[in-house]
């Protein structure tokens, strides 16, 4: 049970580098298509839809982690700077999620390519700030196979 408690941690390590580079990536693609006035393609769509797929894996890798952690009475982000972080962490990775999941969903369903681009733009944006927010900072930034 250690071993798939390690291979989980290191999954929703990794995985944390692919969300912020594919969140920098969909921003890239979208920010300046907000003035250019060009049409919004599936290579504009491609960050977008990469960036929310990804978050959905790290919530569900999360949730696992979560749940294998009270079984075996691991305590979650020992070292945490106040108690409370678990439920934070878990609760902003969620509303993420959502965050990313509303900027595919509005940019893929919007009448006109501005608002395409405003949405995605904008949701990814806040997406981003909130997973900013959500990173305990404090623990090692890159973890292969270790506590």
């Amino acid at each position: 049970m250690a071993t798939l408690y390690l291979v989980l941690l290191t999954l929703h390590n990794l995985n944390r580098w692919v969300i912020l580079l594919t969140g920098l990536w969909a921003l890239a693609q979208t920010i300046p298509g907000l003035s250019s006035g060009r049409p919004f393609t599936p290579a504009d769509r491609r960050p977008v839809a990469a960036f929310m797929g990804s978050l959905h894996l790290q919530v569900v890798l999360g949730l696992l982690l979560f749940a294998f952690m009270g079984m075996q009475n691991i305590p979650v982000f020992a070292g945490a700077p106040r108690p409370s972080f678990q439920w934070e962490h878990l609760g902003l990775g969620v509303l993420a999620a959502v965050f990313a999941t509303l900027g595919s969903i509005q940019s893929r369903k919007a009448a006109a390519d501005p608002l395409k681009f405003r949405a995605a733009a904008l949701w990814t944006g806040l997406s981003m700030i909130v997973i900013l927010a959500g990173i305990p900072w404090w623990r090692p930034l890159l973890r292969f196979f270790t506590q």
